[in-house]
């Protein structure tokens, strides 16, 4: 299962088997776990939009110069191969910074997840 989440749940995530992999373009410096950057927000557009908060800019931008550039397939192999190379297996969460409620680009991933055939949601403990 693919999942969402953010760095404060690293813990959790852990201790429910789930590998964390952070998709930020710069994740903090005490992370030392799995990065997978192709699906981070570039630069230019995230400092537009850190200086107006117009959604609507970020995520055209996000799905012009990121999803789009990107083959869900190849993500998902890419992925998975990390996990292999690493020597894990199981659940993953794809994490940045921002809380759930929060406006995230991580929720833009999981709807380009889900409308092209891979299932993914935010990850709630049981």
């Amino acid at each position: 299962m693919i999942y969402t989440s953010y760095f404060a749940k690293i813990k959790e995530l852990e201790k429910n088997n789930i590998v964390p992999i952070s998709i930020c373009s710069k994740a903090p410096d005490w992370y030392k776990g799995l990065q997978y950057k192709k699906l981070a927000h570039k630069y230019s557009f995230f400092m537009e939009w850190k200086k107006t908060h117009d959604n609507e800019y970020y995520i055209k931008h996000f799905k012009a110069e990121v999803l789009k550039l990107l083959n869900v397939e190849n993500v998902i192999k890419e992925i998975n191969r990390l996990l292999l190379n690493n020597h894990v297996q199981g659940d993953i969460a794809l994490i940045c910074y921002e809380k759930p409620s929060d406006f995230c680009h991580r929720h833009l991933v999981a709807d380009w997840l889900n409308q092209n055939g891979f299932e993914c949601k935010e990850w709630k403990r049981i």
